[in-house]
């Protein structure tokens, strides 16, 4: 039987095998365990004391790789302090926000890294965002200084005169392959940072673990995205965490990160681990299953950061004599589906896949710190994995009004206790911290995080993912909102109704976007063309649902919800849905029918 076949016991974590490693693990790493627990109680580093200490320590290092550059710890913190100095000069301090909108390229790790040092916040905007979600982004944190990379002018420009910005907002321009001049009322910051200081200013010393250091934009289940706070602290933590007691990171070493920075992944997992030793971080501008083998390669990586998606269109290329011609000892990542992980680690060589779980807005992750295969690893935070009603989308309940555990080697939704207020720090929005918390969970008075996501208990304090619950699933490594989906596909003017959800389509990771609508005219009459043209201008790239279905209404609870579990159920299914189904092909801008003939190569992995 094969390992992806087996039974759910199957993944129990053998006690006698956990002890044995944890002993082994805890003696060579005690002295960092025992630092990483004082860092938030002493409250006095910060990430900009962090590169500067690194900047001494690892000086002619190379810190940071992109395409043909390199820059030393030492000339990447000069850079860094050359920017801090820059935005001092134009008046940002401590708890202003600095609005961030670039694509991966080293600029943005300097922009990130003197932001850090005057103890302002970078708002970290998603550059796949468009029209809507775009401008509320911008407006949910509104920045004293905005900086637009020459790539992303096009797409902010379209949206400039809806933001309400004011006279006092800086617009700077930072240029890229120099196709666009600087535009009017923008300055250029490339030219701006030249003549600035390279000495570390004095702020640096005066900014707390605790202090907020960006926001990073979640998408939420009750509709657009929502912004989490990262504190100093988690950048220090996954530095020294992942870096140091699993990763090891020394000189030698280089961590490839193929994943966009305005994802916490990138940042707090793949840069910091390579600060953390000393290592280098080598940037991908996006992520190309092309250039993926190529730049590991080129930039001599040892390690590199992944979701899921990323493993499994890397395993589904042709198998090739070179698969093994590579360097890499480890990677971290989450996403990673059981059926593909032994043969993936296999295939290239892997001695470590560090599968984690862990969210924007929390402090707690599981890791798989001891490389056992199948599971994101233990966990040192109180937490609990619930029974949960799906049909009825609610936790259950005993007679006593408080919530169950599952049974070892049970699914159930994830939560985390809230006791300590740095487990959960919140969002910018009140109203968003508190519906995603749970009260009187086991007695009376205790607060629990909702994770929104269901596992399976190991043992051992160790889990499994499963799935995301409600109304938000992730697809290309996004998390994707179906509130934000169906408000933009119910503004179209052909549209009644709508209800979006996520469906697995065979031989991907995640849940493709299905959007069952109920259109206002009849079907020969309704503009697909112009349909999908509405949804690229105003939804990311991976929001846009693949598959549409044609109702003439739909079925509701008793509380008028719709039933997205049967839809869900059903999904793109010819053989029992009568209804018209659609698909947009990879690299199609245009819905075309369902036909049995895709729908059978779709079953076969043809796409």
């Amino acid at each position: 039987m094969k390992k992806s076949e087996e039974t759910a016991e199957t993944y129990l974590i053998n006690r006698r095998e956990f002890n044995k490693r944890y002993r082994k693990w805890l003696k060579k790493h005690n002295d960092t365990i025992q630092k990483l627990t004082e860092i938030p109680r002493e409250n006095k580093l910060s990430w900009g004391t962090f590169i500067e200490e690194a900047a001494i320590k690892y000086a002619n290092n190379i810190a940071v790789k992109f395409e043909d550059e390199e820059l030393t710890y030492k000339q990447f913190n000069e850079n860094v302090n050359q920017y801090a100095n820059y935005f001092l000069s134009l008046g940002l301090k401590k708890g202003d926000t600095i609005e961030v909108v670039l694509p991966n390229r080293i600029e943005y790790l300097i922009i990130f890294s003197a932001v850090a040092k005057i103890g302002a916040v970078a708002s970290l905007i998603n550059i796949d965002l468009r029209e809507k979600s775009l401008i509320h982004s911008i407006k949910l944190t509104p920045g004293k200084i905005i900086i637009i990379d020459e790539e992303c002018f096009e797409f902010f420009n379209q949206i400039k005169d809806k933001l309400d910005l004011n006279e006092d907002q800086i617009l700077l321009f930072l240029p890229n392959e120099g196709k666009i001049a600087t535009p009017k009322a923008f300055n250029d910051l490339s030219e701006a940072v030249n003549e600035c200081s390279k000495t570390n200013p004095s702020t640096t010393l005066t900014i707390r673990t605790n202090d907020a250091l960006a926001y990073i934009f979640t998408s939420g289940t009750t509709g657009l995205s929502k912004a989490s706070i990262l504190i100093h602290n988690r950048m220090i933590g996954g530095a020294l965490f992942f870096g140091q007691t699993i990763a090891e990171i020394t000189p030698d070493d280089t961590i490839y990160i193929p994943l966009p920075f305005f994802h916490s992944n990138a940042l707090t997992i793949g840069w910091a681990s390579a600060f953390s030793g000393g290592g280098a971080v080598a940037i991908s501008k996006k992520f190309s299953i092309t250039r993926f083998w190529d730049e590991i390669h080129k930039f001599k990586a040892t390690a590199f950061i992944y979701v899921g998606e990323i493993c499994r269109y890397l395993y589904n290329q042709p198998p090739s004599d070179n698969d093994l011609n590579n360097k890499i000892r480890i990677i971290i990542g989450n996403g990673l589906r059981l059926d593909i992980w032994m043969r993936f680690k296999k295939r290239f060589g892997i001695e470590h896949i560090v599968e984690f779980y862990g969210a924007s807005e929390i402090s707690p992750v599981f890791a798989n710190i001891l490389n056992f295969d199948y599971t994101v690893g233990g966990c040192g935070n109180p937490y609990a994995i619930i029974e949960y009603d799906i049909e009825e989308d609610k936790p259950i309940r005993d007679e006593e009004g408080f919530m169950k555990r599952v049974p070892l080697g049970g699914v159930g939704l994830l939560i985390f206790d809230r006791s300590d207020p740095n487990i959960f720090v919140g969002y910018t929005s009140k109203e968003a911290t508190e519906k995603k918390l749970f009260r009187n969970v086991f007695q009376e008075g205790d607060v629990w995080f909702n994770s929104g996501d269901l596992m399976r208990d190991l043992g051992q304090s160790h889990a499994q993912f499963i799935d995301r619950l409600g109304d938000t699933f992730r697809w290309k490594g996004h998390n994707v909102s179906t509130t934000e989906v169906e408000e933009t596909i119910n503004i179209f003017p052909d549209i009644l109704l709508s209800s979006v959800y996520g469906i697995i389509i065979p031989g991907t990771d995640g849940r493709a976007g299905m959007a069952s609508i109920v259109p206002s005219v009849k079907g020969k009459d309704f503009d697909l063309k112009a349909f999908y043209n509405h949804l690229e201008k105003n939804l990311a790239p991976y929001a846009i649902p693949i598959f549409l279905r044609f109702k003439s209404d739909f079925e509701t609870t008793s509380t008028l919800k719709f039933k997205k579990n049967v839809l869900k159920r059903e999904g793109f299914d010819l053989t029992i849905i009568d209804d018209p189904l659609y698909i947009l092909l990879p690299g199609e801008k245009l819905y075309i029918p369902l036909t049995t003939k895709i729908y059978d190569n779709l079953q076969n992995y043809k796409f």
